[in-house]
C-alpha cells in the first residue's frame, strides 16, 4: 500500500458561537435542570470558548413556522372554534394567541438550510483542495464524500459532480453514516483505490453541519455536553497513487476495528424535530479499547525494531480530550511527548466529527513537518468503529 496526499483544504464554519452565548441560551431554556448549578463548570472543562457554524446559533434556536396550530391548520380552527360559538373577535384572539405559541422546528426546517450550508462549504473545499493539488475538476477519477448529519439523496457525491463539474465517468463513492471515522476511513479506501490503479486521481469531500444536532428543548446532560462539543466543517484532500511535488504524506498501511455489542453507545437519532445524537456514559471507555487494540497493531507492525521505531505526531480524532489523555498513558513510555499537540489544539475549537482528522493534519503540515517524520492517523466512531493509517511525511 503506497498513497500520496496532497494539502488538505479546511473550510471552518463562518459563524462564531461562544459558549457564553450557548450557556446563555440553556440557563434561560433550562432554568431548573438537575445540571443546571454546574453548567459553567461543564462548559468550562472542555476548553472550547469558540466554535465555528455553518449557520448562526440564532437559527438552530428558532421556533418552528405555525407555533400551537401546526399540524391542525389555522382555518380547521377558526371553523371549530365558530361551531363552538365563539364570536369573530373572539376566534381572532384565539387563532393569535395560539399562532404565538412556540412550537419545535421540524426536521425539514433543520435540515434544509444546513444541507444548502454543507453543500455549499463542501464545494470551497473540494475547489480548495484541488488547487492545492496543482489539479483540475476534470482530472479527478474518483469522488469519496461523506456527511452524516444532513440526510439527501441524491447526497454531496452528485452535488459536487454537477457543481464542480466532473466528468461523467468519475467513480461516485458516498458514506453518509461513517461520521467521526470519515477522515481515515475514506483515505483508507482511497489508498485501496490507488493501489489497484496508481493512475487514479481521488478526491475526498466530508462536510459536517453538526450544528443540526443542537435540540434546544432537550434537558438531559448529554444534551448540553453535545450542544457545546460541535463545530462545522468541511475539508477535502486529494490523493494519488504515484508521488506528486504537491504531496506531503504518504499513507503506508492501514488498521480498522470494531467493537461489537457497542451500537448504541453512540447514535444519531432521528425525530419529528430533526436529529438528536445521543451519548452514554459508557462511550468513552470502549473507545480506549479501539485505542488498544490500534497499540497492539503497531506493535506487531515494528516488532522487528521496537526500541527504535515511533510516530513524531499522532492525528487522533477519538471523540474527546478524556481518551486523548487516555492515549497519553498508555502509549509506550519511551516514545516522545507532545505527539497529540495538534489533536488537542484541534479541540479547542469544536469537535468536527468525520472532518476532525483532516483539521488535524492541516495543523500539524501548516506547523511544518520533517521528511521523513512518522504519522498515525486515527479515529473512532459511533458503531463502535475506529480505523488508523501510518504514513510518511515527504
Amino acid at each position: 500500500m503506497a498513497a500520496y496526499l496532497c494539502p488538505p483544504a479546511v473550510i471552518n464554519g463562518e459563524h462564531a458561537v461562544e459558549t457564553s452565548q450557548v450557556v446563555a441560551q440553556v440557563r434561560d431554556q433550562h432554568p431548573d435542570a438537575a445540571w443546571a448549578p454546574r453548567i459553567d463548570r461543564i462548559a468550562a472543562s472542555t476548553g472550547i470558548e469558540r466554535r465555528g457554524w455553518m449557520l448562526p446559533l440564532e437559527a438552530a434556536v428558532a421556533p418552528g413556522a405555525g407555533g400551537a396550530l401546526r399540524g391542525v391548520g389555522t382555518e380547521a380552527a377558526r371553523e371549530a372554534l365558530a361551531r363552538d360559538g365563539f364570536g369573530q373577535q373572539d376566534v381572532d384572539r384565539a387563532i393569535a394567541a395560539l399562532e404565538a405559541i412556540p412550537a419545535p422546528q421540524t426536521v425539514q426546517e433543520r435540515t434544509a438550510p444546513a444541507w444548502e450550508a454543507v453543500r455549499s462549504y463542501g464545494e470551497r473545499a473540494a475547489r480548495g483542495a484541488l488547487q492545492s493539488a496543482g489539479l483540475d475538476a476534470s482530472d479527478v477519477d474518483c469522488l469519496i464524500t461523506s456527511h452524516s448529519t444532513t440526510p439527501a439523496l441524491p447526497g454531496l457525491d452528485v452535488a459536487l459532480a454537477n457543481e464542480l463539474p466532473l466528468r461523467d465517468d468519475v467513480m461516485l463513492l458516498p458514506a453518509t453514516q461513517w461520521a467521526c471515522i470519515a477522515g481515515t476511513r475514506s483515505l483508507a479506501l482511497a489508498a485501496d483505490l490507488v493501489a489497484a490503479d496508481p493512475d487514479r486521481v481521488v478526491l475526498v469531500v466530508i462536510s459536517e453541519a453538526l450544528s443540526t444536532t443542537y435540540q434546544p428543548a432537550d434537558d438531559t446532560l448529554e444534551s448540553l455536553i453535545v450542544r457545546l462539543l460541535f463545530a462545522d466543517t468541511a475539508v477535502a484532500a486529494v490523493v494519488t497513487g504515484r508521488p506528486r511535488r504537491e504531496s506531503v504524506l504518504r499513507l503506508d498501511a492501514a488498521w480498522h476495528h470494531t467493537l461489537p455489542g457497542t451500537q448504541d453507545l453512540h447514535r444519531l437519532d432521528t425525530r419529528a424535530d430533526g436529529a438528536h445524537f445521543v451519548m452514554d456514559r459508557r462511550g468513552p471507555r470502549a473507545v480506549q479499547e479501539t485505542v488498544t487494540a490500534m497499540w497492539e497493531w503497531l506493535r506487531v507492525r515494528h516488532q522487528d525494531d521496537p526500541g527504535s521505531w515511533h510516530p513524531d505526531v499522532l492525528l487522533a480524532h477519538p471523540g474527546g480530550t478524556r481518551v486523548l489523555e487516555y492515549m497519553e498513558q498508555t502509549m509506550p513510555e519511551e516514545w516522545p511527548a507532545g505527539l497529540l499537540e495538534h489533536s488537542r489544539a484541534s479541540y479547542t475549537t469544536g469537535n468536527r466529527g468525520g472532518a476532525a482528522v483532516f483539521d488535524i493534519m492541516r495543523r500539524a503540515y501548516d506547523a511544518g513537518q520533517k521528511p521523513g517524520d512518522r504519522a498515525v492517523l486515527y479515529a473512532a466512531a459511533p458503531g463502535l468503529t475506529a480505523t488508523a493509517l501510518e504514513g510518511e511525511w515527504l
